[in-house]
C-alpha cells in the first residue's frame, strides 16, 4: 500500500522519478538516526517523505505533516488515511512559520524532520519554535554536504536554541541537530524577514 501512495505521489509530480522503493530506502536512512519519537513534525512534506514511512516503522509515534500547498495537503490527507494513520498523522495546509507560532505546537515535538525543505537558516527557524527541549531535527543533506558542518554555524544555531550533534551515513547524510534550550519567543518570524535577514 505504501508504494502505491507514494505511486500516486509521483504521479502528481510531488516526489522524483526514482522507483518507490528507493524514495522508502532514503526515507528510512532517517529511522536509524534517532530513537523513536512518540511526537514528530514534518516540514514542507510535499509527497510524504519522510514522514509517511516513518509514521509507519513508528506505530507509537504522533505526527503533524505541515504543507503550504493546499493540492499536496489535499493527497497527504488521502495518504494518511489510505495507510491507516488517520488517528495518529494531522495534516495541516499552512506555512511551517504559521505552525510554529501556535502555542498549542510550540515545544510540542520531540522530533521535526526537514527532507528538501528550506535551507539551513530557514530550516532551523521553521524546526526550532516546534521542538521540546531535549528534542532533536533531522535534515537531510546531499552527499556532497553530509561531511561538512560550514554551513550550520554554532552561533547562528545557538540563536534558535539548536546546537549541532552528529551526521548519520546511511546511504543519505542525514543531520542531527539537538534543541538545547527553549526557542526564543520571537521565532519564527514572517517569511519575508526571515529571507531578508536570514539567522545566519
Amino acid at each position: 500500500m505504501l508504494l502505491d501512495v507514494l505511486e500516486e505521489a509521483q504521479r502528481l509530480g510531488f516526489i522524483g522519478a526514482s522507483p518507490a522503493t528507493v524514495h522508502v530506502a532514503h526515507a528510512a536512512a532517517f529511522a536509524v538516526a534517532v530513537d523513536p519519537p512518540l511526537s514528530a513534525v514534518d516540514l514542507g512534506s510535499g509527497g510524504g517523505l519522510p514522514a509517511l514511512v516513518l509514521a509507519l516503522a513508528w506505530p507509537g509515534s504522533c505526527w503533524l505533516l505541515v504543507e503550504a500547498m493546499h493540492k499536496r495537503a489535499e493527497y497527504l490527507r488521502g495518504a494518511v488515511r489510505a495507510l491507516g494513520l488517520a488517528d495518529r498523522a494531522e495534516v495541516v495546509a499552512e506555512r511551517a512559520e504559521v505552525t510554529g507560532r501556535d502555542e498549542s505546537r510550540r515545544g510540542w515535538a520531540d522530533l521535526v524532520t526537514a527532507r528538501g525543505f528550506a535551507a539551513p537558516p530557514l530550516t532551523a527557524e521553521a524546526a526550532a519554535p516546534l521542538l521540546r527541549v531535549g528534542g532533536r531535527l533531522l535534515v537531510a543533506e546531499p552527499p556532497r554536504l553530509a561531511d561538512s558542518w560550514a554551513r550550520w554555524p554554532p552561533e547562528g544555531l545557538d540563536r534558535a536554541g539548536l546546537t549541532r550533534e552528529r551526521v548519520v551515513r546511511t546511504g543519505v547524510g542525514v543531520r542531527v541537530l539537538r534543541q538545547v534550550k527553549p526557542c526564543p519567543p520571537w521565532l519564527p518570524r514572517r517569511t519575508k524577514l526571515q529571507q531578508r535577514e536570514p539567522l545566519w
